[in-house]
């Protein structure tokens, strides 16, 4: 049974607090403890704190996904390949990243997890014998606000260079889904069978990280060194820096918690990786349970103490909430000793422009300039991505009967030959309903048409996909009003039609979209539509073979904070087109490995680009049809330049180790605090 030794200033939220709208009010009278805990947001963001000397790197990693065990996202890439190439990297020097995750059980209908006999299987099919080292209490609200004692097991095993700690609770980490769990929801972000959101679900995430974290300080548990650097990974673990700079002083005074343990926690350094700022962990309807579950009986003085940096934003005044709601990314961007973001321009978007930094845009602008705040680009290890033997093998025996070829930078002739091939495969699949529901049973596709007779002049006929989500952000409407503008100027330009194939996993609204899209096209231009296929769905086969084909890669991203798609497409020789937003502006250098439009607008706001280039193209779809004009114009009139921009374009490494690669700008964050 819960027991809290009491202080004499001690008290739970209200339900419905934030109901109220009065929620600015901080103690102005307060005790030194008080005071250090109202200083915390400004001294995190302004860097006051030394950063410590650390001789050997022994960092742990948190992380709700990895692409090891349950993968989801571009996050869960970064999980699983930043500690595997760091610890490849810098194991000679004795540093080290070990990630830490939830044991995820159950079956959502797409994701299945299990964990049986200390073996645990996750839901991208890798299995991993654990070691048991301790079953550790974890105190938090339940379903009514009452506070209970959770018992979490935490687990090791070790996969890829890397030493995971798996953190078990069946309530918490269920994947089975409510009834009531939204379609949109799946994986580790559902609304499961207890009832338990995402939101809960890693707020206890990350109270569980921190009982683990004072464990490993008071001695309690054997096995299991101490990290000393904290490295969570985007909102999922967004509470660690409320946990270590407002609950642990608290705790330290109460008795609950040695002075020793506080110290050195209060020592490690806490860096927070931003992935999408418009992914925060939202909860108003829980938001007092959810503080209470994480502060205990100190959440009353620390919410009223919680002062965020003085900032413009009327919202952000309160370190954990925005405005009137939980807001689990606000923790960590307000006390994290450093935050990081996914590329070096995504950087200076957000805290830059209200449309991208969001509630925090302030914030992060007054970490930019104070050296607390980061941008290093995702890596991607290359071999995963090139063109390789076996997987081109695999395809060719799962379509039967098509002979796609190996190729890189230095035998890129075989490039054109899979044009040939895919475009016979397009024609099969529109010929042959079998054919189509054999190898793409669950696309569903819009009106394929059959392009055999043009299969000889392949070389001649531009090739271009998208196989990104179908989802608002990815740009298919941009893309969409830009061809049909670039449609009509082709004739000026004497070339073939392109081949087009667009679609994705997604919005059923961004299907009928592309779909309308395309009946506009054939209403003005039959014999254009007739080589536009859209679909909806995702088959990896299909959407490997578009890239092994295509010319150019379409990516007209509303943003795109890092994005790993275009490195996708430049290893297989797809040049991307792109608006020049986020991680797109660091990868894609324009008109030598891919093109980029002149200027890039959020909503009516330029963003880059200038001034001129603005006032002459006013939006982002005529900004991208500029573009995909100029892109098709050399490869009708300069092919020699399109073939030489391939071969730069495959020869880029992404790779997290390569020579100034990404591994190095985080160990030197990690030793020094800064880049």
């Amino acid at each position: 049974m819960y027991s809290q030794k009491k202080s004499t200033n001690l008290g739970q939220l209200h339900e419905g607090f934030n109901a109220k709208k009065r929620l600015n009010v901080f103690s102005a009278h307060a005790d030194r403890l008080l005071k250090s805990i109202q200083r915390a947001g400004a001294e995190a963001c302004y860097g006051r704190k030394d950063w410590p000397l650390i001789e050997h790197i022994d960092a742990w990693m948190l992380s709700a996904e990895t692409a090891t065990f349950m993968k989801w996202g571009g996050l869960g890439m970064v999980a699983s390949e930043l500690p595997e190439n760091f610890n490849k990297t810098f194991e000679h020097l004795h540093h080290k990243i070990s990630l830490v995750t939830p044991i995820y059980e159950g079956n959502t209908g797409k994701k299945t997890a299990r964990f049986e006999n200390n073996l645990y299987t996750g839901s991208e099919k890798n299995s991993l014998n654990l070691e048991r080292l301790k079953q550790i209490k974890v105190l938090f609200a339940d379903s009514l606000g009452s506070l209970k004692e959770y018992s979490v097991g935490v687990y090791k095993g070790r996969f890829n260079d890397v030493d995971y700690i798996f953190l078990q609770n069946k309530r918490f980490f269920s994947i089975n889904p409510s009834q009531n769990n939204p379609s949109t929801q799946d994986g580790c972000y559902v609304l499961n069978e207890n009832g338990v959101n995402e939101v809960e679900r890693f707020a206890f995430f990350s109270k569980a990280i921190y009982t683990l974290i004072i464990e490993c300080l008071e001695g309690r548990i054997r096995g299991l060194k101490t990290p000393n650097i904290i490295l969570a990974n985007d909102w999922h673990s967004g509470a660690m820096g409320g946990l270590i700079k407002y609950l642990t002083p608290m705790k330290e005074n109460a008795g609950l918690v040695s002075k020793e343990a506080q110290s050195k926690l209060s020592n490690i350094p806490l860096i927070h990786i931003a992935h999408h700022l418009g992914y925060q962990g939202w909860d108003y309807q829980n938001t007092a349970r959810i503080l209470n579950g994480l502060y205990e009986d100190f959440a009353l003085d620390v919410f009223k103490n919680a002062k965020a940096v003085k900032n413009s934003n009327p919202r952000t005044s309160n370190t954990l909430i925005v405005y009137d709601c939980y807001n689990q990314a606000a923790s960590n961007f307000h006390l994290a000793d450093r935050v990081i973001t996914v590329s070096k321009n995504y950087m200076e978007e957000v805290s830059k422009e209200l449309g991208f930094g969001l509630d925090f845009r302030d914030i992060l602008k007054i970490r930019k300039n104070h050296r607390t705040f980061f941008g290093i680009v995702n890596g991607y290890d290359k071999k995963l991505i090139s063109p390789n033997k076996q997987k081109i093998e695999h395809i060719n025996s799962y379509f039967e009967g098509f002979d796609f070829k190996v190729y890189d930078e230095d035998h890129i002739q075989n490039k054109t030959h899979n044009k040939k091939e895919c475009l016979r495969l397009l024609s099969k699949i529109a010929q042959d309903p079998n054919f189509k529901k054999k190898v793409i049973p669950l696309l569903e596709i819009d009106a394929f048409w059959d392009l055999s007779d043009f299969i000889s002049k392949a070389s001649k006929i531009p090739f271009m996909c998208a196989t990104s989500r179908l989802v608002e952000q990815k740009g298919y409407d941009i893309a969409s009003e830009a061809i049909l503008q670039v449609v009509e100027k082709i004739k000026n330009i004497k070339g073939e039609y392109p081949v087009i194939v667009m679609g994705g996993a997604g919005d059923e609204v961004q299907y009928q979209l592309l779909k309308k899209f395309r009946k506009t096209l054939e209403n003005l231009n039959h014999k254009a539509a007739e080589r536009i296929y859209i679909f909806r769905g995702y088959n990896d086969e299909f959407a490997y073979a578009l890239q092994l084909a295509a010319d150019f890669y379409l990516m007209p991203s509303r943003f795109e904070p890092c994005g790993l798609t275009q490195m996708e497409a430049m290893a297989k020789g797809a040049l991307p087109v792109a608006t020049s937003t986020g991680g797109l502006v660091d990868t894609i250098e324009n008109g030598v490995d891919g093109f980029r439009t002149d200027v890039f607008f959020a909503g009516n706001v330029k963003v880059y680009g200038s001034n001129t280039k603005a006032q002459k193209l006013k939006n982002n779809v005529n900004a991208y049809a500029d573009t995909l004009y100029k892109a098709l114009g050399c490869f009708y009139h300069r092919p020699e330049t399109i073939k030489a921009m391939k071969i730069n374009a495959m020869k880029k490494d992404f790779g997290w180790n390569v020579s100034e690669g990404s591994v190095y700008k985080y160990y030197k964050l990690f030793k020094m605090g800064t880049l």
